[in-house]
C-alpha cells in the first residue's frame, strides 16, 4: 500500500476524532486541529513531488486489484488539488483561532472541519465513482452541519436551500451512476474509460453524460443551478465561509473535469460545446449578480460562481492549453477567494458590519489590510502581474487558435466587469470617509475602527495568502508549466488507465 495515498484521508480523520474526544479542553482542541492542518499541508506537498518526479501514483486498498477494489490515485491534477487544500486548510484553521467562538468549538466545529477536509480530499483522489459519491455524502454532512452551527435564523434558512439542493444532485448522480454500472457492469473510471470507449451505445452514454453534468453542475454551481451558493455562502462564520467559497464548489469543478476528460468523451462537438455555452452564461449571470449586490459576503459569493465560468471554460475548448488554464484558474481562484472572504471578516469585525452602505474609512485605519485586500481583488480582476491575469491569457490563448471569440470576448467582459465591482467595495468599504458609517455601528452597539481589536491570528493567514497571490504571479512561469503538464495528462488518459489497470 502507498502510504502517502492514503495519509491525505487519514490525518484529518485522526485529527476529527482526536478533537471530539478532547472535546471538555478546548484550548488544546485548538492545537491538535491546527497540528493536523499543518500535516496534511505537508504530506499534500510531498504528495505533489512525488508525482512530479515519478508519475502518477496508485494504490489498492486491501490489495485488490482494479477495477474490484477501492482504488486511490494521484495523478497531477489531483495532487495540485489536494496541495492547495492543504494551504486553505491550514490558513483558515489560524484564523479560526480568533473568529470562531467557544460555542461553535464547543458543539463540534473543529472535528467537523477535519471531516470536511477529509472528504475534500477523498474526492480529489478517489479511483471510483461509487467512492467519489462516498466522499461527496461525507462533505456534504459535514458542511450542512458547520453552516448551520449556531443555529441563527440566516443560517438555517441557508443551510436548508444548501442541503436541498445539495441532495437533488446526490439523487441524480446516484441515478447516473446506476444507469452506467448497468451499461458497462464497472464504476472504476479507468476500467470505465476503458469499456466505453468502445460501447456500442453512443447516444445513452451522452444521456447519461447530461445526468452527470447535471448532478456535479449543482455541486460546482454553474448557470443555471447556482442559486443556492449566494443564498448559503454569506451565513455562517467567516472561516466557515472562506472553506466553503475556496473549497466546495471546486470538488464540483474537478469533478467535471475529471469525467470529461476520462470517461465521457465519446462525443466531444456535443457535450463540451455544451460546457462552453454553460461557461459563458455562468461567468455573466455571476458578474450581473455580484454587480447588483450591496454587501461585502454576497458579492464575493456571486463572484465564485462567475469564476467557476472561466474553469470550465477550459473543459469546454478541451485543448491541453485550455486545461492547463482551468487547472492553474482553479488553484489561483481557491487562494485568492478564500483570502477574500477572510477579508470581509476583518473589515466587519472593525466597523460591525458587512453591509458597504455602513462600511467606510478602512483605508485611513487600517492601510495596510487596504493594500492586502487589493492583492487578492485585483488578481481576481485579472490585472498583471497577478495570478489571475496569467490564468484568464491562458484561456483567451488557447480560445483564439479555435476561433471561440465569443466565448473569449465574455471572458474578457466578464473580467471588467469584475473590476467594477471589487472598486465598489475599494470605494465603499475602503475609500469612503468614515463618518458615513461611523452612527448605525454605534446605534447598533457594535466596535467601529477606533474601538477595535483585531486579534493576529486574523492577519497571519490572509498575509500567507497574499504572499501566495504574489509568489503564483511573479513565478507564473514555473506554476504554469506545472499546470500545462497537468493538461497534456488530463488529454492523454491512457497513462491513467494504464496506471491504474495495469498493462500496455
Amino acid at each position: 500500500m502507498n502510504l502517502l495515498l492514503v495519509l491525505p484521508i487519514i490525518i484529518p480523520l485522526l485529527t476529527a476524532i482526536i478533537t471530539t474526544l478532547l472535546y471538555r479542553a478546548p484550548r488544546l482542541q485548538r492545537w491538535i486541529s491546527l497540528g493536523g492542518a499543518s500535516a496534511l499541508f505537508v504530506v499534500s506537498f510531498v504528495l505533489l513531488s512525488t508525482v512530479w518526479h515519478y508519475g502518477i501514483q496508485v494504490t489498492q486498498i486491501g490489495d485488490w486489484r482494479a477495477p474490484y477494489g477501492i482504488t486511490l490515485v494521484a495523478d497531477l491534477f489531483s495532487a495540485i488539488m489536494l496541495t492547495v487544500t492543504g494551504i486553505i486548510g491550514f490558513a483558515v484553521v489560524v484564523y479560526s483561532l480568533a473568529d470562531i467562538d467557544a460555542a461553535r468549538v464547543k458543539f463540534g466545529y473543529h472535528p467537523l472541519y477535519h471531516f470536511l477536509l477529509m472528504g475534500v480530499c477523498g474526492a480529489f483522489i478517489t479511483g471510483d465513482l461509487f467512492n467519489l459519491y462516498v466522499w461527496f455524502e461525507v462533505m456534504l454532512m459535514a458542511s450542512f452541519v458547520l453552516l448551520a452551527l449556531g443555529g441563527e435564523q440566516g443560517q438555517l434558512e441557508g443551510a436548508i436551500k444548501y442541503v436541498t439542493l445539495n441532495l437533488m444532485s446526490s439523487a441524480l448522480f446516484l441515478a447516473a451512476m446506476g444507469i452506467l454500472y448497468g451499461l458497462v457492469g464497472t464504476l472504476n473510471m479507468a476500467d470505465l474509460a476503458r469499456k466505453l470507449s468502445a460501447t456500442t451505445q453512443p447516444d445513452l452514454v451522452v444521456a447519461v453524460a447530461m445526468l452527470f453534468l447535471v448532478a456535479f453542475g449543482i455541486k460546482a454551481a454553474i448557470f443555471p443551478l447556482f442559486f443556492w451558493l449566494p443564498a448559503s455562502y454569506h451565513t455562517p462564520p467567516v472561516a466557515v465561509s472562506a472553506v466553503f467559497a475556496g473549497l466546495l464548489t471546486k470538488v464540483g469543478v474537478y469533478a467535471l473535469i475529471r469525467v470529461f476528460t476520462l470517461i465521457f468523451t465519446q462525443n466531444v462537438a456535443y457535450t463540451h460545446t455544451l460546457i462552453l455555452i454553460l461557461a459563458g452564461l455562468t461567468m455573466i449571470t455571476g458578474v450581473l449578480g455580484a454587480v447588483a449586490q450591496n454587501e461585502f459576503r454576497r458579492i464575493l459569493s456571486f463572484h465564485i460562481v462567475s469564476q467557476i465560468g472561466y474553469m470550465i471554460m477550459g473543459l469546454g475548448l478541451f485543448t491541453p492549453l485550455g486545461l492547463a488554464a482551468s487547472v492553474f484558474y482553479i488553484a489561483h481562484h481557491i487562494i485568492v477567494k478564500t483570502n477574500l472572504f477572510l477579508i470581509s471578516g476583518v473589515v466587519a469585525r472593525a466597523c460591525g458590519t458587512f453591509e458597504l452602505k455602513n462600511l467606510g474609512g478602512v483605508y485611513r485605519t487600517q492601510p495596510g489590510l487596504a493594500m492586502l485586500f487589493l492583492i487578492p481583488a485585483m488578481s481576481l480582476a485579472g490585472l498583471p502581474p497577478l495570478s489571475g491575469f496569467f490564468a484568464k491569457l491562458g484561456l483567451v490563448q488557447a480560445g483564439l487558435p479555435l476561433e471561440q471569440y465569443l466565448i473569449v470576448g465574455v471572458a474578457l467582459g466578464v473580467s471588467m466587469l469584475t473590476l467594477f465591482s471589487m472598486l465598489k467595495i475599494w470605494n465603499e468599504a475602503f475609500w469612503k470617509p468614515l463618518y458615513d458609517r461611523q452612527p448605525f455601528a454605534h446605534a447598533q452597539g457594535k466596535p467601529t475602527t477606533n474601538d477595535r481589536r483585531i486579534s493576529i491570528a486574523l492577519f497571519m493567514p490572509i498575509v500567507l495568502l497574499a504572499m501566495i497571490t504574489l509568489l503564483i504571479g511573479f513565478s507564473a512561469g514555473p506554476v504554469f508549466a506545472l499546470a500545462l503538464r497537468a493538461g497534456y495528462d488530463l488529454m492523454q488518459p491512457a497513462q491513467y488507465i494504464r496506471a491504474v489497470l495495469g498493462g500496455s
